[in-house]
């Protein structure tokens, strides 16, 4: 859990890096409707999130470096008894106070009246223009308002400033709380992998092995799925994004998992793939061993000062050369990189930033030039291979074969720590996991038909 003293030292943060007479307005994500009456499950705005931990919708973060009255300023909802009776708790202007730092706090049916009167004077407004075409809105008709009074004396802020640039940059370097949220994400995200691995069996459909999964997220503590999960099994798995999750794993086939839970705000990501009925075969074992070693030479380039490039040119050299050498790619491997001839099998880079958004914030380049590995940054290494059915030029005892294979690193100050490394990855390991499983089930069929 992030506590109080870390919001604060957020928000001082962020605050010293704004202009000493200016203003930031952080507004929260709106509800959105399902179907009807019916929303989806509500989403705050991860920068109001990370900045404060105000959860509700309807609710304006406001911050003022040096203001007299205090810097931090909220306008939320009020209390309302009948509305808590249908829809939940609600915080109050009283309970942004007491329970999320803030100096003042005003009813949001206030803000027309208050907030342009805070951003009146200011040379500055920073805000994440785009975000929410509803606020812009608002915001602009504040902004105006302002401009309206220039008669009276009233000046409009000269300067808009992207929050974003600031907020993507605090947020990309996690700090050792959120470093121990993640790496309890990551354990609920491996066991609930595991479980796969004990559980899979030809003919079960891909959603009962979805089911498996998210069971042990809820079951955990977590919030549930980070992102929507994948579980494809045999040529679904070529498809990158496929959350269709309808068919039958069939006797023979791979199943490739990619999914992870949410836990106070922070997301795991992690991505098995291994034989439906527990063992590989040779086709399966030779590309798989491929991909291992694409992701264990990119892990080994991360630590302090390295480019972030390096690791994608590790997974692009490792997996050129074993194409190369199973003779599915064909030529010379530095040419073959050069004409990016992996791109018809691996489509995608090493991996990405990972933290409160499974995508995360963060500039992959500063200046032009790819940023360097520090530590406190969290980042996924995530190589494949997915050989689609009815690929030209290739044999077809490859086709239908997806694998890929995801871990998520922490740069540290003299390397990097592998949250996920409980979760089996060689094909031995799975492959004795899924013997043990049997065996275990074996024995307990046993047991209750003695009984």
């Amino acid at each position: 859990m992030i506590k109080q003293k870390e919001y604060v030292a957020r928000r001082k943060e962020l605050m010293s890096m704004m202009h000493s007479n200016s203003i930031a307005i952080i507004s929260s994500a709106p509800e959105k409707v399902r179907s009807r009456d019916t929303h989806y499950p509500y989403k705050q705005n991860v920068n109001l999130t990370y900045l404060c931990g105000f959860p509700e919708p309807e609710a304006v973060l406001v911050l003022i470096p040096g203001r007299q009255q205090g810097e931090m300023i909220v306008f939320c909802r009020e209390k309302d008894p009948l509305r808590e009776t249908w829809d939940g708790y609600r915080e109050g202007p009283q309970g942004a106070i007491a329970n999320f730092g803030a100096d003042d706090a005003f009813p949001i049916s206030d803000i027309d009246d208050i907030l342009p009167n805070l951003i009146e004077g200011k040379d500055r407004l920073y805000y994440a223009i785009g975000k929410d075409p509803e606020f812009d809105k608002h915001l602009m008709e504040w902004i105006n308002h302002v401009r309206s009074q220039r008669g009276n004396g009233a000046l409009p802020p000269g300067e808009f400033v992207d929050l974003d640039h600031f907020m993507n940059e605090m947020r990309l370097f996690k700090t050792a709380p959120e470093i121990k949220i993640m790496r309890k994400a990551a354990d609920i995200s491996a066991a609930a992998h595991c479980r796969a691995m004990r559980a899979v069996k030809p003919g079960m459909f891909e959603y009962k092995l979805q089911a498996e999964i998210e069971h042990e997220f809820a079951n955990s503590g977590s919030v549930g799925v980070a992102y929507s999960s994948i579980v494809g099994g045999g040529k679904n798995g070529c498809i990158l994004h496929y959350i269709e999750n309808q068919d039958v794993l069939n006797n023979g086939d791979l199943v490739l998992i990619d999914a992870g839970c949410e836990y106070k705000n922070y997301a795991a990501d992690i991505t098995r793939t291994f034989p439906v009925n527990g063992k590989f075969t040779q086709e399966q074992s030779a590309i798989y061993d491929v991909v291992l070693k694409a992701q264990l030479d990119a892990i080994a380039t991360i630590g302090p000062g390295i480019e972030y490039n390096k690791t994608n040119e590790a997974t692009i050299l490792a997996i050129t050369q074993g194409l190369v050498d199973l003779d599915i790619l064909k030529g010379e491997v530095q040419e073959l990189i050069d004409n990016e001839a992996h791109r018809q099998f691996y489509m995608h880079g090493a991996g990405h930033w990972l933290g409160m958004d499974v995508h995360d914030v963060g500039d992959y380049k500063v200046d032009g030039q790819w940023r360097v590995y520090e530590p406190g940054m969290v980042v996924t290494i995530e190589p494949g291979i997915y050989i689609a059915p009815g690929t030209p030029g290739v044999d077809e005892r490859w086709h239908g074969i997806a694998i890929s294979i995801e871990e998520d690193i922490v740069v540290t100050q003299d390397g990097n720590e592998n949250m996920k490394a409980s979760v089996q990855k060689t094909r031995l390991e799975m492959e004795a996991r899924r013997e043990r499983a049997w065996k275990e089930k074996g024995v307990q069929k046993e047991s209750r038909r003695r009984q």
